[in-house]
């Protein structure tokens, strides 16, 4: 049996078979650019002699002949022949002597009669007395002649403009060309037709051509390559454009170069403490192992929006002085699959490399969704997450790397990835109560200038706020004190931030009739006399029908004495009876319904439904879970889970608790019409109540009939 593959795998010391090297990016976008240049290049010389006329070298001896050549240029690989213009006369001797014998005096006869067909050069030899270095006799011998050359280019342009001004350019003919063959005989042949010019162009090196139609062509190609792969980089991996495009893209952030700390987080005591715990362990593993403790390998943050699971990653890692991974799940997600998978290895093996360290993936619902077979599925996200559970269970949680998570999605999260070993612990991050909302707003009102306020009270008026809006309210109350020229900020500066938040701010420009505006102030005060009438009901802190910008034309803000974690029938059912008071208010006084109360309808109705749905409150359904909540932390939409004709009784049901609640507002305010018409006229004039302004003219007694006012 054959045990080397075991002991390959049990050789731990043995380094790693190196990659293959690849050719850098750079390099290839050099060796593209060349090539693409040389076949710019092959492209321009086609087109340049396309223009021309190609034709045999039989054909061009025949030309040559006919006295029908008047310029030969001999190239490196080709002779380019311009003709004789249309029109000329030709050479009378070669057109008189051409067919005759002896019509070559430099040749002589190479075994073939004067009755011989055939004209051609293969016929012929060179005289005895013709060289072609020296000539014929009697013919002058042809030396080169170099032309001294211009200076520069406005010489040479000068030059030429001269020339062609003082002696008048003849005809020119048109230009032809055939291919270079080894013809001893040319220089004769061209001689002998009394040629007029021929020329041996001597190549040279043109600088400016080399810098026109090779150099710049070149950069501007790299430049473009390089221009595409820099912006191509964010849609195709990040960083390294599409050759890094399996890299992580994980933001990195050094030691201590979080800047926040435990300090900095307030409201959750509970999760701080399980968190502090895995910081020490970081700090002191000695003394966990000593016992036999392990680190958790993870930790999941779930909780609403805005509670401050971000933050708390970060605290961790600016407590525990380690090296910080942060990225989010999305960034796992692309186009390409497979590339997904390779981001998650990349991101362990940095974290391999930089440990301790600490891992958040923010969002890690994007790829830890639950695996199914439905149309739905997504193969690159199951990739990855298949991935992602492989490396949480390769790595050696003693190296110090730890993995946190943040969520507001758990329910849909895959179980393999909740299971202990991968993340160990599940920390609720939820919604501050009374203290914490009291804590949160102390700690960041410790970075504006305040007056005398009561904290408190703000956090009393703010019941269901995250901590992500307790921060907004300071810094739109100093906004506000800003705007009213004041130095510090007052408390009336946070119960308007209060305000803004909740309602929006005051929208000035919306101007309501007369009639619209008192209609407005009824509906308002029914509300807060169905609290005040309602001994389960939550005591009124202000009442407004200034309309604000969320949409609401007026609103009552009610305060509970104290903070409360459950609810009985009876307080639900004050609270829907509060909410119906407003369009009860409406049918008492002026008799007609308006669309003031549709949002106090929804919030009835849901109320209602889950009384009788999810709190086994009512008494025909009884301890029955009708409905299901999904999506507990972001909508909280409820599914039901029974069939259609048990659905139409939960309604009717519904329905009913309603009617009863809405019978009850309009009894209610009709035995204390007095006290509606009274403050609401009050409240038309002034547009604002307090809540002691508002108790002080309840208190009040109305038992003299007031005039109707319209």
């Amino acid at each position: 049996m054959n045990n080397n593959r075991n002991d390959r795998r049990d050789n731990r010391n043995e380094p790693p078979t190196p990659p293959p090297r690849r050719m850098p990016s750079g390099l290839m976008m050099i060796v593209i650019a060349i090539g693409i240049v040389f076949m710019l290049n092959q492209l321009i010389g086609a087109i340049a002699g396309s223009g021309i006329e190609r034709i045999t070298y039989n054909e061009f001896i025949e030309l040559l002949e006919a006295g029908q050549v008047a310029k030969v240029e001999v190239q490196s690989d080709r002779l380019e022949i311009t003709l004789v213009p249309e029109g000329t006369g030709a050479n009378d001797d070669a057109e008189n002597n051409g067919d005759e014998a002896g019509a070559y005096p430099y040749y002589e006869e190479n075994g073939h009669g004067n009755d011989s067909e055939s004209t051609a050069a293969d016929d012929y030899t060179l005289a005895d007395d013709y060289t072609l270095a020296g000539g014929y006799a009697g013919y002058t011998e042809y030396d080169s002649v170099e032309t001294p050359a211009p200076r520069n280019f406005m010489d040479q342009l000068m030059r030429g403009a001269s020339q062609r001004i003082q002696e008048p350019q003849p005809p020119r003919g048109r230009v032809v060309y055939t291919g270079r063959m080894p013809d001893p005989e040319l220089l004769a042949r061209l001689v002998y037709h009394d040629v007029a010019e021929f020329t041996n162009v001597i190549p040279t090196v043109n600088w400016v051509s080399v810098i026109l139609f090779q150099l710049l062509p070149f950069i501007f190609i790299f430049g473009m390559f390089m221009l595409v792969r820099r912006s191509m980089g964010g849609m195709l991996g990040g960083k390294g454009g599409i050759m890094g495009i399996g890299q992580s893209n994980a933001k990195v952030y050094m030691e201590k170069k979080t800047g926040i700390t435990f300090d900095d987080v307030a409201g959750q005591e509970e999760a701080k403490e399980s968190l502090t715990e895995m910081v020490d362990f970081l700090h002191n593993p000695d003394k966990y192992t000593a016992i036999g403790a392990k680190q958790p390998k993870g930790a999941l943050l779930v909780g609403p929006p805005g509670t401050g699971k971000t933050l708390f990653a970060k605290a961790v890692a600016g407590e525990a002085g380690v090296v910080f991974f942060s990225l989010s799940g999305s960034d796992f997600v692309e186009m390409f699959v497979g590339v997904g998978a390779s981001r998650v290895r990349d991101l362990f093996k940095q974290a391999s490399q930089q440990a301790p360290c600490i891992i958040f993936i923010d969002e890690i619902d994007a790829i830890g969704k639950s695996r199914d077979n439905q149309m739905g599925s997504n193969d690159e996200r199951e990739q990855t997450l298949n991935q992602l559970l492989a490396e949480m269970d390769g790595f050696d949680s003693s190296k110090g790397v730890v993995i946190l998570g943040a969520t507001n999605r758990p329910e849909i999260l895959d179980k393999a990835l909740l299971r202990p070993g991968r993340f160990d612990r599940r920390i609720n991050v939820e919604l501050p109560d009374l203290k914490g909302r009291e804590e949160i707003l102390k700690l960041h009102a410790k970075k504006v200038k305040m007056g005398n306020v009561d904290l408190r009270r703000i956090a009393m008026t703010t019941p269901g706020a995250a901590g992500a809006d307790l921060a907004n309210m300071i810094n739109e109350a100093a906004l506000r004190a800003v705007r009213m020229n004041r130095k510090v900020v007052h408390q009336e500066d946070l119960l308007e931030a209060v305000e803004v938040v909740i309602a929006g701010k005051e929208k000035k420009d919306r101007i309501m009739t007369e009639k619209e505006k008192r209609i407005v102030a009824y509906h308002e005060v029914g509300h807060a006399l169905a609290h005040a009438l309602q001994k389960d009901a939550k005591p009124v802190e202000k009442i407004s029908i200034i309309p604000r910008t969320k949409g609401a034309l007026g609103y009552v803000l009610s305060v509970p004495e104290e903070e409360r974690f459950m609810h009985t029938k009876d307080e639900i059912l004050a609270q829907i009876v509060a909410l119906m008071a407003g369009r009860a208010a409406e049918q008492v006084h002026f008799g007609i319904q308006t669309t003031g109360a549709s949002n106090d309808i929804e919030q009835a109705t849901r109320m209602a439904r889950s009384m009788v749905s999810m709190y086994g409150m009512s008494d025909k359904f009884g301890m029955m879970g009708l409905e299901s909540i999904q999506s507990r932390y972001l909508d909280g939409r409820a599914v039901l889970n029974v069939s259609d004709k048990t659905g139409a009784d939960l309604d009717a049901e519904v329905s009913q608790i309603l009617k009863d609640c809405y019978q009850k507002a309009v009894d209610m305010l009709t035995a204390n019409e007095a006290k509606l018409k009274a403050i609401a006229e009050v409240l038309f004039a002034n547009e604002t109540l307090t809540g002691d302004e508002f108790m002080e003219l309840y208190a009040k007694d109305y038992t003299t009939p007031l005039p109707p006012i319209f």
